[in-house]
């Protein structure tokens, strides 16, 4: 197994079609959210998607977005996400960590911005990350604004 860094036109139909069941699978039906998967950031030419694929299947993925096109003015990580039959095997710290070269790699020396679900907060804090501001509602599920300062590594 190993890490895939592309972009939306270097992702063949299958590993687009796992990535995106995956995502659906993670947050559509297990947390039982329905929202709208498909936002057209994903096809944005400086979006990066983090794949780690075992066989044909996508089992952990996040996508990096350039800035202005997550937060304002600054990169972002998000859908991040592992299969649950892959859990419990430290991907979960493995992806960020491979999204943060990726962001680090592409913009260095700017902060990076996340929305992460509460319950993850001690996990991005663990990763750098620090609370930036007041928990609320996306797409019914608490979220908090986290963001991991440039000098942080």
């Amino acid at each position: 197994m190993q890490w895939q860094v592309l972009t939306f036109n270097e992702l063949n139909i299958y590993t687009l079609y796992s990535l995106l069941q995956l995502r659906v699978d993670v947050f559509v039906v297990e947390q039982n959210c329905p929202y709208p998967e498909l936002d057209d950031k994903d096809v944005h030419p400086q979006t990066q998607h983090i794949i780690l694929q075992k066989g044909d299947k996508v089992i952990a993925y996040s996508r990096v977005l350039a800035p202005d096109i997550g937060f304002a003015d600054f990169p972002a990580i998000g859908r991040v996400c592992v299969a649950q039959t892959a859990r419990r095997l430290g991907l979960g710290q493995v992806l960020m960590s491979e999204s943060l070269k990726v962001v680090n790699s592409l913009w260095p020396n700017t902060d990076i911005h996340i929305s992460a679900q509460c319950y993850l907060q001690q996990f991005y804090q663990e990763l750098g990350f620090k609370p930036a501001g007041e928990p609320y509602l996306e797409d019914d599920i608490p979220h908090l604004k986290m963001i991991k300062p440039v000098n942080i590594s």
